[in-house]
């Protein structure tokens, strides 16, 4: 299947940030700096809808802020004693100082 990379924003849109919110195609998504990587991943929370936009980050998890279960940002495994579906992530790129998201079909980790 087809690649379909779309512009995120501007690197510059982080400053202290680690997470922003983004809609792309009229989808809910955050973008997550953690160190010198990039991420990103639905917007709610596949749990209860908590807006991940809200949570923290570290060390390649994100941390929900409603329900304290956290998600691996390189594939959407929730952690451990949690029985609901993974977070959906999608592949990121980094050209200059842009993010682009591949939104095709191929480009959720599932």
């Amino acid at each position: 299947m087809a690649e379909r990379w779309v512009y995120a924003c501007e690197i510059a849109v982080f400053g202290r940030r680690q997470i922003v919110a983004a809609e792309l195609e009229e989808r809910q998504l955050i973008l997550v700096r953690d160190g010198d990587g990039f991420f990103a991943a639905e917007r709610a929370c596949p749990h209860e809808g908590a807006d991940l936009a809200q949570g923290r980050c570290s060390d390649g998890k994100l941390l929900c802020p409603r329900h304290l279960a956290w998600f691996d940002l390189r594939d959407g495994a929730v952690s451990p004693g949690w029985s609901f579906r993974a977070l959906r992530v999608y592949r990121v790129r980094a050209d200059g100082d842009a993010l682009w998201i591949d939104l095709g079909p191929k480009g959720a980790i599932d």
